[in-house]
């Protein structure tokens, strides 16, 4: 029973993300993904301590809303232990967690959000559920073209950040004056997703945007011919979320 009802959790979220995501990644995001996992899985790590710290902040922020700590509480361990996860890999590959400057996308979602309360936590409830939502589709499209253990990686990791869009969502709208509230700030910041997502990024990151130098000649010589033609010939059901 507990099963079926997990199933049926992540299809309706699913179908949810596909709603809210105004665009799917590009393949040229995915074409650098495969070819420099390094950075991937690097810029993966301090992706998921910072999801870990924007819910220990949230707590602290917020220490006179119960409901929301307890949740919260849960899910920074889980995002730790998803941290853990990533960084084991790393350590299998023999790959040093360095530091990397972060991506425009978070700073960029986070500018539109409302300074005064109650705005300013549904807003910051509303972008941690677009965040997470972009996350799962981008797990979903690794795990279709990457093989062996990374491949089985991005696969599991795929309910959990289902799961972490929907409780903040479901908190968004506990918090909110109204689902009108909600729908309408979830649509502003799934347009500034789009805008991100859609335009071009110099540097390639977990959350960054279309490869600003992945031009065609680009991917004829990036060494990575055999992973590009497995990309290519993807599920295309797994294309999109």
């Amino acid at each position: 029973m507990k099963s079926a009802q997990r199933s049926n959790g992540l299809k309706d979220a699913l179908v949810d993300i596909r709603a809210l995501l105004r665009c799917a990644t590009s393949d040229a995001w995915y074409a650098q993904a495969i070819c420099q996992q390094d950075i991937l899985l690097i810029d993966h790590a301090h992706c998921e301590k910072k999801a870990a710290a924007t819910a220990l902040s949230l707590m602290h922020r917020y220490v006179d809303k119960p409901a929301l700590v307890h949740r919260l509480s849960r899910l920074a361990r889980e995002e730790l232990r998803h941290f853990e996860l990533v960084f084991g890999v790393l350590q299998r590959r023999q790959i040093a967690l360095v530091p990397l400057s972060p991506s425009r996308y978070a700073a960029a979602m986070r500018a539109a959000v409302r300074t005064n309360e109650p705005g300013r936590l549904v807003d910051t409830l509303i972008v941690g559920a677009v965040i997470e939502a972009r996350s799962c589709e981008r797990f979903i499209g690794l795990a279709a073209r990457l093989s062996g253990e990374l491949g089985t990686f991005y696969q599991r990791m795929v309910q959990a950040e289902a799961r972490h869009f929907a409780l903040y969502l479901a908190l968004a709208r506990q918090f909110a004056a109204s689902d009108e509230e909600v729908d309408a700030r979830a649509r502003l910041f799934a347009d500034c997703d789009f805008d991100l997502i859609s335009g071009e990024d110099t540097h390639f990151r977990f959350h960054s945007g279309v490869p600003a130098a992945m031009s065609k000649n680009a991917q004829l010589h990036t060494g990575c011919s055999a992973e590009l033609r497995h990309a290519s010939s993807a599920p295309p059901h797994l294309e999109r979320v």
